[in-house]
């Protein structure tokens, strides 16, 4: 079965101050699987079958130089792709861990299918098998965002195979279902083709970084931009109208308790990411996405867990706080 190509990805160097209209002006376009975007470490292809059609899964296999045995898994977020964890990998590496890290199916270098039935246990067990192809036997699971539920349903699915979790302000730490009224999938699309360079910009610097900017921000931008500059987007944007419904109907939340890895919740404390708030009455988004409260429920439900709060730090400390954030992970996985 033929897979959907066509996303269309940009990248732009520049200072912080770019305008969104220039940023919309120098994004070109990168290829269906981003070919001519450049990924911090070589990327490598699994092949394989699912749901009778040929997949491929690009991911990274960072090798430290001495290594101490040991693997990290790192898991994306759905408005990202394996590229962003550049830094976070490089400072694993040092510290002799090996660092895998995937696009999942439907993202980055990775198969688009044109029909593909989205759920975490699907991409979790996609993950496994490339984890039996690599040889790797146990692994600490770190997950950001959309992520982090891939990351908790991979931990429940294969405890024997995580040393340990690690949540990096992950999204489904409620059930939005329990608030917001099913949009749909065609509703999905719909928001997915109206996107806008504006739209783009002015999201992410005002629910990730509290409208503080800087240049190292501008790539993830920059990406968002260019996909929706491909004459391909609307079967890029159907295929991301799926994951979102993934993402919407499948909460992880209700099993945290059944969680037995020893986890980490790493969790920015400026964050109110929550799916669906800006179509709800104000008096319930403003109970959404509240992060604070939220990272101190999760981890008092997940048995084993330590929490990390990181103050003046939105979605992704790994970005933003980059320091606090891996002086969190280093001591928490050296210990298990």
């Amino acid at each position: 079965m033929r897979n959907i190509t066509g996303l269309a990805v940009g990248l732009l160097l520049g200072a912080a101050a770019v305008s969104v209209a220039g940023a919309e002006e120098a994004t070109g376009a990168l290829g269906a699987r981003l070919e001519k975007f450049d990924y911090p470490f070589t990327v490598h292809t699994f092949a394989f079958t699912d749901q009778q059609q040929d997949l491929e899964m690009a991911y990274m296999d960072a090798k430290p130089e001495e290594g101490n045995g040991e693997v990290v898994l790192l898991l994306h977020g759905k408005n990202f792709s394996a590229a962003y964890w550049e830094a976070t990998a490089n400072r694993l590496t040092a510290e002799g861990y090996r660092v895998i890290m995937p696009d999942q199916i439907g993202f980055g270098k990775s198969s688009k299918p044109a029909h593909y039935h989205f759920t975490f246990q699907a991409l979790a067990n996609n993950t496994l098998a490339l984890l039996d192809k690599l040889g790797v036997e146990k692994t600490h699971v770190l997950g950001h965002s959309m992520g982090g539920m891939l990351a908790s349903r991979f931990a429940l699915m294969y405890p024997d195979r995580t040393q340990s979790l690690i949540l990096e302000n992950p999204i489904g730490l409620e059930d939005w279902k329990t608030k917001v009224p099913y949009p749909g999938v065609d509703k999905w699309y719909e928001g997915e083709l109206n996107k806008s360079a504006e739209g783009i910009q002015d999201y992410q610097l005002k629910s990730y970084y509290d409208g503080k900017w800087k240049p190292e921000y501008q790539p993830w931008v920059d990406m968002l931009v260019g996909m929706i500059k491909s004459e391909d987007y609307p079967a890029v944007a159907w295929n991301q109208a799926l994951t979102y419904d993934m993402i919407f109907t499948q909460p992880v939340v209700y099993e945290f308790p059944l969680i037995k890895a020893p986890t980490l919740l790493i969790i920015g404390q400026r964050d109110t990411t929550a799916i669906g708030k800006n179509t709800v009455p104000e008096e319930v988004a403003s109970i959404m996405g509240d992060y604070p409260a939220l990272g101190k429920k999760t981890a008092a439900a997940i048995p084993d867990s330590k929490l990390v709060e990181i103050d003046e730090t939105g979605h992704l400390p790994h970005i933003e706080s980059f320091d606090r954030f891996i002086d969190a992970l280093l001591p928490f996985i050296a210990d298990k």
